[in-house]
Order: C-alpha cells, then sequence, then structure tokens
C-alpha cells in the first residue's frame, strides 16, 4: 500500500517537524577520547611548527658532559692561531645567548635560530651561556652536555670552546661561525650605517 501526500502539501509543510541535529565542535579520535576544534587546530599548528623549525639537532641521546669539563671542537681547516684567539677569547664577541633556564626543546631552537640568524648578520663570535647544570636532571651537565653535541652539529658553527672565567668559565662557551659566503656585501652594508 502506498502511502501518498496530498499535493497542496509542499515539501516545507512535510519537513515542518523536523529538528536539526545539534552541532558538536568535537571530533571523535579513535572513540577513545574527544578533542575540541581548537585543541585540534593548536595540536596542528605545533606539530606544523616542529616541523618547520626541524633543524637538525637532535634530542635523542647525548653524551654527559661533566659541568666541570672543557668542551672544545675545531672543523679541520681552522688555522692554530684563529683557534687559540678563540680559546682565550680574543675576539669581538657580537652576540650573546643565555639559555641556561630554558627547556631543552626552546633551548634547541633558540640555539639554531640565533646561530643562523648571526650567519646571515655576518656575526663571527657569539658566547653562549648554557649553565654549569650542577643539580639538572636526569644527570648534572644536561644542558652542557646538548650545547656540545648540538654545536658540532650546525654546519656554520666551525669552532667552539669553554669560556674564559670573565666571560662565565665553564658554564659558557665561545662560538665561531663560517663566514657567510656574502661577507664582503655585509661588511660593506654595516660599513655603511656606521
Amino acid at each position: 500500500m502506498s502511502h501518498s501526500v496530498p499535493d497542496d502539501l509542499s515539501f516545507f509543510d512535510e519537513m515542518s517537524d523536523v529538528k536539526p541535529l545539534a552541532s558538536s565542535n568535537t571530533i571523535a579520535l579513535n572513540n577513545k577520547s574527544q578533542e575540541t576544534l581548537a585543541q585540534k587546530l593548536k595540536r596542528e599548528a605545533l606539530i606544523a611548527e616542529v616541523e618547520k623549525d626541524d633543524n637538525g639537532l637532535s634530542v635523542e641521546q647525548v653524551t654527559p658532559i661533566d659541568p666541570h669539563d672543557f668542551i672544545e671542537y675545531k672543523q679541520d681547516g681552522v688555522q692554530d692561531g684563529v683557534y687559540k684567539n678563540l680559546r682565550l677569547g680574543k675576539y669581538q664577541i657580537d652576540t650573546s645567548l643565555n639559555i641556561t633556564h630554558m627547556k631543552l626543546d626552546e633551548a634547541r631552537i633558540a640555539l639554531y635560530k640565533t646561530i643562523k640568524e648571526c650567519h646571515e648578520k655576518g656575526v663571527r663570535t657569539l658566547l653562549l651561556q648554557h649553565g654549569l647544570g650542577l643539580k639538572s636532571k636526569p644527570f648534572p651537565g644536561f644542558m652542557k652536555s646538548y650545547v656540545n653535541q648540538w654545536l658540532r652539529q650546525i654546519d656554520m658553527v666551525i669552532a667552539f670552546h669553554t669560556a674564559q672565567k670573565h666571560h662565565g668559565g665553564l658554564a659558557s662557551v665561545y662560538v665561531l661561525l663560517k663566514k657567510h659566503p656574502n661577507q664582503k656585501l655585509i661588511n660593506r652594508e654595516r660599513n655603511r650605517r656606521g
């Protein structure tokens, strides 16, 4: 038996008692938890930020460095006299960065960003304050150990050495950057402004 609707009733008349479903701004995730749209967008933005800031500096594993140990590194080709002057703190420090109170990932991002910006501006020497970390967790010298590892992983860094006492000693490190390919142009621009 077929049910017929009189011709004088319109579609809207037929639909008048239908109520829309309540809208929700939550998304089911594997039916285990609910995530609001705002949380989903924040998570996606964080993932994008991490991917954008993936500078290749590892946080996976690190060789622990004793807080009282010197850290030092010199790429092949760096002249002994240049390295000695760096070690003795004889170069003008154009920039300094203090990461002593940062979380590990904040320090990783700040360190890379600062070195990249310094290199692009033609800065050759910077002072990095990482702290001793005598009481750091999970082991003493935690941040210093990562700094020792990260600086070796950054292509722009050609040498580094624990700083002299008046620049922070064992809690700081001098970092020498390679010349920017456009160094002559950068110097010309800097002298024009000065």
